[in-house]
């Protein structure tokens, strides 16, 4: 428990039999459930998960991959189940930094954020940041920040907080699957007026190849731009309730 909130980490993972461990190893202890989604790895990723001796740790495994954004969805319904209430995003690749997690927490716990994203180009160590993967994201950035008006920098960074009475309000199940999931993301949470803000977080690297490719960013693109028509509806009627500020 932190502050008084209870924690869920969910952990996406996908081929992570490697690093799934010590992603798992480095959660502060007040962390109340740790779930780990599976997203059909074709590896020992869910053998490494079961052999823990980390009674937080919950397994939820895919039978056929479904991807990343689909794997988040599965976590944040099982740690909505758990009463957590506050829901966490970290990836099984441990390219979160734990010590980050208060900063991220806290605009959620005392109530003054709904959802806040980690921002690497924030970060004093911004630079560590592979220079395709920062053009990319900042692309996407512009673009979403174009389309929800929420004043994100670093809108790919999957490094996330969501309160449980946010994760309730938003329609889950058409959250897309896979690359474009934080753009999806971020267009529902505009959409009904809910409070996003970004904190600084480290970026972690180890030289490994960005997993971005050139026609990702054009079907994270359509993805966003696909998310702002269907949510027409949506913004008008939360218009007409009155403004809330999003920052």
């Amino acid at each position: 428990m932190y502050q008084g909130s209870r924690i869920a980490v969910v952990v996406p993972a996908y081929r992570e039999q490697q690093r799934i461990e010590v992603t798992i190893a480095g959660l502060p202890s007040w962390v109340d459930h740790v779930v780990v989604v599976d997203d059909a790895s074709d590896d020992g990723t869910s053998a490494r998960v079961r052999a823990l001796a980390d009674t937080r740790v919950t397994l939820i495994r895919h039978e056929a991959n479904r991807g990343v954004g689909a794997a988040i969805v599965s976590g944040y319904r099982a740690a909505l189940a758990q009463g957590a209430d506050v829901l966490v995003v970290m990836a099984g690749d441990n390219q979160m930094d734990p010590r980050d997690l208060p900063a991220l927490l806290a605009p959620v716990v005392w109530g003054h954020a709904d959802y806040v994203k980690g921002n690497r180009f924030l970060h004093v160590e911004a630079a560590r940041m592979p220079l395709p993967r920062r053009l990319g994201s900042a692309a996407l950035s512009r673009l979403t920040r174009a389309l929800t008006r929420l004043d994100v920098d670093d809108t790919q960074c999957g490094y996330t907080a969501l309160g449980a009475n946010a994760a309730r309000a938003l329609p889950l199940e058409e959250l897309w699957p896979r690359y474009g999931y934080p753009n999806d993301l971020l267009g529902m949470l505009a959409a009904r007026r809910l409070l996003v803000r970004e904190v600084p977080v480290r970026p972690v690297y180890a030289g490994e190849a960005s997993g971005l490719r050139p026609w990702h960013l054009a079907t994270i693109a359509w993805v966003a731009l696909r998310r702002h028509a269907l949510e027409r509806g949506t913004r008008s009627a939360a218009s007409s309730l009155g403004d809330v500020a999003i920052s």
